[in-house]
């Protein structure tokens, strides 16, 4: 049985779905083929029709695959697409990687309600949900215990954390801030520990984040926030949450307290309306911030997005 994870955030991130799942198929003619993920959860009809693939399991459904492989296997009438309704999902599946010798990924939220218009992120991944902070707290405790060194907090949109528990992100990161006790960090190979906030939306990276990471005793001065548009027009087009003046004021008060502090920025170009004027608004707003590192990539168009309601398309 092969199982395909797969992810649909662009085109090129489709194209390579369907290679993986055929060279799987070359290499393991007989293997059974499941797949899983987000190109399946929005695609379930176009990725059941690829060479080789016998089922296809939408997001909520993967959670149950271990159940689920005995039936699909012994029986040649079970249903090849099962694919529910992933934006009435209110259940949060935690999980922490241990690939790493020293670093560890947490997830600590899933989903996003923000429904930007070039994004299928909500309808492939549901709405907005996390778990309490005490089970967060033991998943990190727990991957302290079995070696490691560097957690990273991850999500669809972290800053959202705290939506389905009454909670807040300021709250969890505090918590991580102070993990445990002298007997957990002796049990740690007697090491200090390091925690690493991946993305997180500039609307939501408040001043009390900031100047909480810059005074912590273990979150690491790393920040990578998504921009994706330099020019105020566009950000509207895009139904960001944010202008480029608050994009600004981020990063001017990172600097401000964290000097030395890593930012890694997300750029988007060449989406459905961006004429030259906003084009090079946008190029002259990022010559002016003071980051470390652009994420660069293109505009991807994506079936069902509103942003295909534009007329106007310029590179």
């Amino acid at each position: 049985v092969c199982v395909v994870n797969t992810c649909s955030v662009t085109d090129a991130a489709d194209h390579k779905d369907r290679q993986a799942i055929n060279q799987l198929h070359r290499k393991y003619p007989n293997a059974i083929i499941i797949v899983t993920g987000c190109y399946a959860q929005l695609q379930p009809e176009q990725v059941s029709k690829i060479q080789g693939v016998d089922y296809v399991l939408g997001q909520e459904e993967k959670y149950s695959i271990t159940q689920l492989v005995d039936e699909l296997c012994d029986s040649l009438e079970a249903q090849k697409i099962r694919v529910g309704k992933i934006r009435e999902v209110e259940e949060f599946h935690g999980v922490h990687s241990g690939d790493d010798r020293t670093r560890c990924f947490i997830k600590v939220q899933d989903g996003c309600n923000y429904f930007c218009t070039y994004c299928t992120i909500p309808y492939a991944r549901g709405k907005s949900r996390n778990p309490k902070i005490e089970e967060v707290v033991k998943d990190a405790q727990e991957a302290l215990q079995q070696g490691a060194k560097e957690l990273i907090i991850t999500g669809v949109n972290i800053g959202d954390f705290g939506r389905s528990t009454g909670e807040s992100f300021i709250e969890l990161l505090r918590a991580l801030d102070e993990l445990g006790d002298e007997a957990i960090r002796r049990e740690a190979r007697g090491m200090d520990y390091r925690v690493r906030i991946s993305s997180c939306e500039p609307n939501l990276l408040t001043d009390e984040i900031i100047d909480f990471v810059a005074q912590s005793r273990h979150f690491a001065p790393h920040f990578h926030i998504p921009l994706q548009s330099g020019s105020n027009e566009v950000l509207r087009i895009m139904k960001r949450r944010y202008t480029r003046e608050l994009f600004a004021e981020r990063v001017q008060h990172i600097r401000q307290v964290m000097p030395h502090a890593f930012i890694g920025v997300d750029c988007m170009v060449g989406v459905r309306g961006e004429t030259e004027e906003y084009w090079q608004d946008y190029l002259n707003f990022v010559h002016g911030l003071d980051v470390s590192q652009l994420h660069v990539f293109t505009y991807s168009e994506r079936a069902n997005t509103r942003m295909l309601e534009m007329d106007l398309y310029v590179v």
